[in-house]
């Protein structure tokens, strides 16, 4: 990735900086096909621990490769880059798709609903490769749905980190809290 700010990427870790993970809502986020529930969620972590395999990883179920993972954030983002560290012997994704603010997107919909863009993937087991998007096409992006159609050849897909790099917009996605208030009674307006 190419830096726009004024310093020295050498001696600063732009990664990190640029990094979206403490944006992922990550107790939301779900994937379709996992083999051990909620394991999507470890696959969430800083940059710097992205080749850290002792905290779990995401598998799909025995004999499909297919995954299908929805990440909310906790404001809009703008996303620059996608990068991925599979798993070996096949089971890494070869290729991914996106999907943007499409909420509850099964396997059908991935297969047939046009993406906003899509990679064939390479093995990336040490977390060196970044697919850059077309920036900009992701704007304001509430939700990204990532769908993994398929692998190298293993019986799993396995995927130990999932990084986000773009920057955050200052529109959170708070819960809104209403109240109501409740006229009281004017005696006057009672005969």
């Amino acid at each position: 990735m190419a830096c726009l700010h004024d310093h020295s990427c050498e001696d600063h870790n732009c990664a990190a900086d640029w990094s979206l993970y403490n944006h992922v809502d990550i107790p939301k986020v779900v994937a379709l096909n996992e083999s051990v529930p909620g394991s999507v969620k470890s696959v969430f972590k800083p940059w710097e621990q992205r080749l850290d395999t002792s905290g779990g990883f995401l598998e799909s179920n025995e004999g499909d490769p297919e995954l299908l993972i929805f990440i909310p954030f906790t404001s809009d983002v703008k996303i620059k880059s996608i990068s991925v560290v599979g798993g070996a012997d096949g089971t890494s994704p070869s290729r991914m798709r996106a999907f943007i603010n499409r909420e509850g997107i099964d396997f059908s919909d991935a297969q047939n609903m046009q993406p906003v863009q899509e990679w064939e993937l390479a093995e990336n087991l040490q977390g060196a490769l970044e697919y850059q998007t077309r920036y900009s096409r992701f704007q304001g992006v509430a939700n990204l749905t990532l769908h993994f159609s398929d692998n190298f050849g293993g019986d799993t897909t396995k995927i130990y980190y999932i990084g986000l790099r773009g920057e955050a917009t200052q529109n959170k996605r708070d819960v809104v809290a209403t109240i109501v208030y409740e006229v009281m009674p004017n005696p006057s307006d009672h005969k």
